[in-house]
């Protein structure tokens, strides 16, 4: 990381921080973000998937915020009520609604799930019984024409639902506004991401995973991105990126506070380059029409296409790797799994078969949860790979 990118505190020296730092402090922002515009008069809107889209949100007034916990020490208190044998993920998410101590969760207005895999949807169940929730109806065909007809209307329903609820018109020019608002993020994004093309980026995989917000669209977010790619765009790396092995992750989100194995592969001596998974590249390679006579029509294709391996038959994922393969340059995929996570385990042999047999790279399938106790030996298969990596480019 560039040193210009850190800087000292705004709180304490009134200069407005570097990115990396804003960005080390975003949960710190995100509730400063949250509480104020709870005392505007601003609803806070919980989701837990990439299928729900921001936009609708934004359109009603409301404050987008994602929900899905990356916390262990949450766990044992949702295992009182779900299975022990069940995603972390999801098992973390309900840990911070029975302990009431996550802030967002507290003062949200709404809780939005969606019918992805049958973990979450019966999560739900158990926390829509003292939350306000609304469950989104996900079919999953992804090449049928009658599955994203239904997904519209079902869109169209969820606009009508927060207009009621939070007494608000949700026209189609609030709806572009945020269109417009989504689709500058996703590009700043993309931008930030594609520095990891080059062969020396000019910062690391874990460093630009800290690059993002639990609440979308946040002005200051906003600035602090472009900020980011004005100071780095056009400089390299440090020399030694340039010997690690490049690395393209992929499979189940790494969402905020389970980084870990992303860490292990670094500190092990790769650079993740490119990261296909919901918190890296998925949600942000397709932007909406900002033009569309019909907005909602537009918001249900963006996100109808998102390649989630709760879709059938998913072909979309590995055209997404196909492409990350040709413009990252990877030497080797590492496809991580949550335990229980059954689509994406399900979903590992695809995408080894296209690794071995199209790709003719080397294939790592990791398989864990959010406890620490694996990480040795996660280490050990990984150093091996990358040592393995190292010496076919010796001879």
């Amino acid at each position: 990381m560039s040193d210009c990118c850190s800087g000292g505190s705004k709180r304490e020296t009134g200069v407005t921080p570097g990115p990396f730092e804003w960005f080390s402090d975003m949960i710190d922002h995100c509730l400063d973000y949250a509480t104020k515009a709870k005392k505007s008069g601003r609803p806070i809107v919980c989701i837990m998937c990439e299928y729900t889209p921001r936009e609708l949100i934004l359109a009603a007034g409301g404050v987008p915020i994602c929900l899905c916990g990356g916390s262990a020490e949450t766990i044992p208190a949702a295992e009182k009520h779900l299975p022990a044998n069940l995603c972390p993920l999801i098992k973390s998410t309900f840990g911070y609604h029975v302990g009431a101590d996550n802030p967002f969760l507290e003062m949200a207005d709404l809780v939005v799930g969606e019918t992805t895999c049958d973990g979450k949807k019966k999560m739900f169940e158990l926390m829509g019984q003292t939350r306000p929730m609304y469950v989104l109806q996900l079919p999953q065909k992804s090449l049928d024409s009658e599955s994203l007809g239904f997904w519209t209307r079902e869109l169209q329903k969820f606009r009508s639902y927060l207009s009621t609820r939070f007494g608000v018109p949700v026209g189609d020019d609030a709806l572009r506004e945020a269109i417009g608002l989504m689709n500058r993020e996703r590009a700043l994004r993309r931008e930030l991401a594609a520095l990891m093309s080059s062969s020396r980026p000019p910062l690391t995989g874990l460093e630009l995973l800290e690059l993002k917000s639990t609440i979308s669209a946040i002005p200051e977010d906003l600035d602090q991105y472009a900020r980011t790619l004005a100071i780095l765009s056009g400089l390299s790396g440090d020399e030694e990126l340039a010997s690690r092995v490049r690395v393209l992750m992929t499979g189940v989100p790494m969402v905020h506070g389970a980084e870990r194995v992303l860490e292990i592969v670094e500190n092990s001596g790769g650079l993740v380059v490119a990261q296909e998974n919901c918190t890296g590249l998925k949600p942000l390679l397709e932007d909406v029409d900002p033009s569309a006579s019909d907005p909602i029509q537009a918001l249900a294709e963006k996100y109808y296409h998102l390649p989630c391996s709760v879709m059938t038959p998913n072909d979309g994922r590995l055209d997404t790797l196909r492409h990350l393969v040709e413009e990252y340059r990877p030497d080797c995929v590492i496809d991580l799994v949550w335990q229980a996570c059954l689509t994406y385990d399900v979903e590992s042999a695809r995408v080894q078969r296209l690794a071995d047999e199209e790709l003719s790279i080397p294939y790592l399938r990791i398989e864990t949860d959010y406890s620490p106790s694996d990480s040795v030996r996660i280490g050990v298969r990984v150093e091996a790979l990358f040592e393995t990596i190292r010496g076919n480019r010796r001879s």
